[in-house]
């Protein structure tokens, strides 16, 4: 059985935050079953990657980056398009010093 997103995003929130980063819901999407973009901002060099779910070719889920870009406002126009497709979609922003995403599950290039 799957979590629900509101309980995975809430998890997500909490392990960033036990690890002294900032982290807070963008916008929220369908609390059961919408699809989440998680935005890691690194507050040291100022650079923001983002990380979007994936089904890899195992058929498990899986995140991975699709801008390669790290500038902010390259990313928000990506976000902007996403929520223009999907508006159940749930945005979720981290800040932390390190960069760190708080992901538990694969990230592809990692």
């Amino acid at each position: 059985m799957l979590l629900s997103t509101d309980l995975w995003v809430s998890a997500l929130i909490r392990r960033a935050e036990l690890a002294g980063a900032y982290a807070t819901v963008v916008r929220r999407g369908d609390a059961r079953a919408g699809s989440v973009i998680v935005k890691a901002f690194d507050t040291s060099s100022r650079r923001a990657r983002l990380y979007v779910e994936a089904t890899g070719p195992d058929g498990d889920r899986l995140w991975m980056q699709p801008v390669e870009s790290e500038a902010e406002h390259e990313l928000d126009a990506y976000v902007a398009r996403q929520h223009g497709y999907d508006p159940d979609l749930w945005v979720v922003e981290i800040e932390d010093r390190q960069g760190r995403h708080f992901l538990t599950e694969t990230v592809a290039g990692e």
